[in-house]
């Protein structure tokens, strides 16, 4: 077994990695030992995801670790997208397939759930958390409404990291950060609100013993530990929403900061030591989800790169484009020619995001994209807009300026976008790290073996780390004219 070397899983909604971790000197040297692909599994036209799948990548990530790098992990622990959950059955197996997020059935849900069960302001009251029709809380409506009978059998409910933890140990825990993704627990607590759960006929039985981000759960089960030649080797429980891993590794010192955390979705928010649960902060409908050592992430969910990866899908079968090679065209094509709100409805799931995009500016009365790049251009420039619009209501509800803005995650490669938003908001921008999930998981296993005693001393060794790229605002394109115009969309 290698000291202080630990193993992430960072699982995503198109992609997975296991990345390893050695903390040798006070820095931290990452290695990515294996990566694959994700997506939803269409199914008699519902969404799933392939848990199955999923965990048979990571057991080959840890193998490869082991095998091809001779690097043997202290321990392992994933982190993933929010919301999405698997059901238990009272002798331990996964019901089916879990839905993925995007499936269409909670399209209409939260309307029906507001007029039959509780109003908007009593859910958020009960909860501090953004409304978003694919909510776990949602996600297990439709399931009631629908009489899915995979309810009447379930004991128990594991969120993503937590099914693939179970998966590993045979254990069945919920992590506070994933739990928190649900809106179904009490603002800045790690309690179940079971209010909700019996309003909307959700069985009690479902709930697990959440745990704190940097628990210890077990060791691997010894089939596992077989499959992939690991030994006995420890499973912990991170910040297993794998926005809160990120928050984790963010390189900021003191003084008022923000972050992005840019990646399929941009989440765009602050650390606070409370969650900020108002009808003000209803109305600008944002989130309060659990963080490390009891903080809370108070940020917007915003659409982001989810929109360019659905127009690259798109695109691929006509002409293969690397990413730069967007960039390229977008800045080739007229700026604000045409703008939408990356957060409608309309593109949570369209199948074509190009026609998408191209039907919303009709709609709105507004020129139409024509050309890749002018398509490209337009959702680039409407995120940045959407970060502005953010960022003044972060400042108007906390009464702080903020001063600056981490941009973490693969977003953060993109230095058209990062320069854009430094202008657009007059704020200077930090990049980096790009790896900021994984950094995170890794941090907070060697919190849990006592390697690292704090967040504030894993920001020390990230700061050590890494090397980050400041973009500092500059004179150019009239954001604010495109801000006015922008705001008429929301």
């Amino acid at each position: 077994m290698s000291k202080n070397t630990f193993l992430a899983f960072d699982l995503g909604a198109s992609g997975g990695r296991a990345i390893a971790g050695i903390l040798k000197n006070g820095k931290l040297e990452l290695k990515e030992v294996h990566r694959f692909k994700n997506q939803m599994t269409l199914i008699h036209g519902s969404y799933y995801w392939n848990i199955f799948s999923l965990f048979d990548e990571l057991k080959k990530g840890l193998k490869k670790c082991i095998d091809n790098f001779q690097i043997c992990p202290q321990s392992v622990a994933v982190d993933t997208w929010g919301v999405d959950y698997s059901l238990i059955s009272g002798n331990g197996q996964i019901i089916g397939l879990p839905y993925a997020y995007r499936d269409h059935r909670t399209n209409d849900i939260m309307d029906d759930f507001f007029n039959n069960i509780l109003s908007k302001e009593e859910t958020y009251l009960l909860t501090g958390i953004q409304f978003m029709q694919f909510n776990s809380l949602f996600q297990l409506y439709a399931s009631v409404k629908q009489n899915y009978p995979g309810l009447d059998i379930a004991e128990h409910m594991l969120f993503t990291p937590d099914t693939i933890n179970y998966l590993f140990t045979g254990i069945r825990k919920n992590e506070y950060t994933i739990a928190s993704t649900s809106q179904l627990l009490k603002p800045g607590k790690a309690e179940w609100e079971s209010r909700l759960f019996k309003a909307a006929g959700i069985s009690e039985k479902l709930q697990c013993e959440i745990v704190e981000p940097g628990t210890i759960l077990g060791k691997l089960l010894p089939e596992v530990s077989e499959q992939t030649g690991c030994g006995e080797l420890l499973c912990v429980a991170v910040a297993s929403h794998d926005t809160a891993s990120a928050v984790v590794s963010i390189p900021a010192e003191e003084g008022s900061w923000a972050y992005i955390s840019s990646g399929t979705w941009s989440l765009l928010g602050i650390e606070s030591k409370e969650p900020l649960v108002s009808k003000e902060t209803l109305k600008m409908n944002f989130t309060n989800e659990g963080g490390a050592e009891g903080t809370t992430r108070f940020m917007k969910n915003i659409m982001g790169m989810w929109l360019i990866q659905e127009c690259k899908r798109i695109w691929d079968n006509e002409i293969e484009l690397s990413w730069q090679d967007i960039v390229d065209l977008s800045l080739k094509a007229e700026p604000f020619k045409c703008l939408i709100n990356p957060d409608d409805n309309l593109f949570i799931n369209p199948g074509n995001m190009p026609e998408a995009i191209v039907s919303y500016c009709k709609a709105a009365g507004q020129p139409v994209p024509e050309s890749k790049g002018e398509i490209a251009r337009c959702i680039y420039d409407s995120l940045v807009l959407k970060y502005k619009y953010t960022i003044k209501n972060i400042e108007s509800i906390t009464g702080r300026k903020i001063e600056k803005l981490h941009i973490i995650g693969g977003g953060a490669y993109n230095e058209m976008l990062n320069q854009f938003t430094a202008d657009a908001t007059g704020i200077p921008v930090i990049a980096g790290p790009t790896e900021a999930t994984a950094i995170g998981n890794i941090m907070m296993q060697a919190k849990a073996l006592g390697v690292v005693n704090s967040v504030s001393e894993i920001r020390k060794v990230v700061r050590r780390s890494i090397d980050v790229r400041t973009y500092l605002p500059e004179p150019g394109l009239n954001w604010e004219k495109a801000y006015d115009r922008f705001m008429k969309l929301l």
